[in-house]
């Protein structure tokens, strides 16, 4: 009888437990592999260790449609303005609607509604992905005017390349002057030592002057930067934060059709991955979506010679119309089920966090 009320016990302690759990998030880091679909997860998979994946981790999956507004092969500018404003753009668009109206962005929004707010890349802070979140240009390529639009919105940290398009004197002067003036720590490198972490001040850590070397030659700051901004942003604001961080190489690795590049920035994503999870599961109240933008490469996993190992197959040097995976992790993961448009990512976010867009 004893052992019968400690089991009845029990089971009414995990369903309190589960009943507990809270059912809208607080927080939602958005990590997106720049050209990564099913094939390049496949390829992680099996490179890494499918059993140590950090996509093994996530508790759904679904899948969505990458095409622009113009074209049925998006680029990465329009493919993260629609993560971004929940709209079909046009390609080279970076946060504008497709009649090249801009569009506030999540981020944006997220900014004004008093939640802390971070991007943490491995490509420089005018490149397309991190641009969408924050910049609003008819063309990816206007980089100045990029780096000027970093300055109109309060975001908490950024860690990624770029340094120079900030310490270059244009049109609006040194742009980096203009940071500290706002009351940043601006530092270059790859130390967190000398940072606010205690959450006292906003910061840019620009870790190379253009874009930042390659996984294959070295680089490996995404995972560490990821641990570090988390309880970073956690402190920064009592209402929860957004962080969006990119591994951007993937897609730049399959454009190349590099192997050896491939497989080090998708391990070294999928370190940044589990450091995202780790934090999502001692949190319990963040939701970790992880997807691409579009495939590139026209990648496919084939059989090495020996068939007890796989090696990459490209079939092509640019985009294609692949569907592409989303994984979600925490409350309102299941909210990211099925087969959508790339704009419905927005919608979803919006809807996980009760939340309703400035529009």
């Amino acid at each position: 009888m004893m052992m019968r009320l400690i089991t009845t016990l029990a089971c009414l302690a995990v369903a309190a437990a589960l009943t507990a759990q809270p059912q809208q998030p607080r927080n939602i880091i958005l990590m997106v592999g720049d050209g990564l679909a099913l094939s390049q997860v496949t390829a992680s998979m099996y490179w890494t260790g499918g059993h140590t994946s950090a996509y093994r981790r996530c508790t759904t999956v679904g899948f969505h449609k990458s095409h622009a507004h113009d074209d049925l092969v998006t680029d990465s500018a329009a493919g993260a303005t629609a993560f971004s404003c929940g709209v079909k753009t046009n390609n080279s668009a970076i946060g504008m609607r497709s009649d090249m109206v801009p569009c506030e962005t999540i981020l944006e929004s997220l900014c004004g509604k008093g939640r802390a707010t971070g991007i943490v890349v491995t490509s420089s802070a005018t490149h397309a992905t991190p641009a969408a979140f924050i910049a609003h240009r008819e063309i990816r390529a206007h980089t100045e005017g990029i780096a000027l639009d970093y300055l109109s919105t309060p975001i908490d940290c950024f860690v990624g390349g770029g340094a120079e398009a900030f310490s270059t004197k244009g049109q609006w002067g040194h742009l980096r002057d203009s940071l500290l003036r706002k009351g940043y720590f601006v530092e270059d490198g790859l130390s967190f030592r000398r940072l606010p972490l205690d959450g006292s001040a906003p910061f840019f850590l620009f870790t190379a002057p253009e874009e930042p070397a390659k996984a294959s030659e070295g680089r490996s700051y995404l995972p560490s930067a990821v641990e570090k901004v988390l309880p970073f942003l956690q402190k920064r604001s009592n209402q929860g934060f957004f962080l969006l961080v990119e591994g951007s190489q993937i897609d730049w690795a399959l454009h190349a059709n590099n192997e050896a590049w491939l497989r080090a920035e998708l391990r070294d994503f999928d370190k940044a991955m589990h450091k995202a999870l780790d934090f999502a599961a001692a949190d319990g109240q963040t939701l970790v979506i992880i997807t691409g933008d579009h495939e590139c490469g026209g990648l496919a996993m084939v059989e090495s010679h020996n068939r007890k190992a796989l090696h990459a197959a490209f079939n092509s040097r640019q985009h294609t119309a692949a569907l592409v995976p989303v994984f979600a992790f925490g409350p309102g993961a299941k909210g990211f089920q099925g087969i959508y448009d790339n704009t419905d990512l927005y919608w979803k976010m919006w809807e996980a966090l009760g939340l309703q867009p400035n529009r």
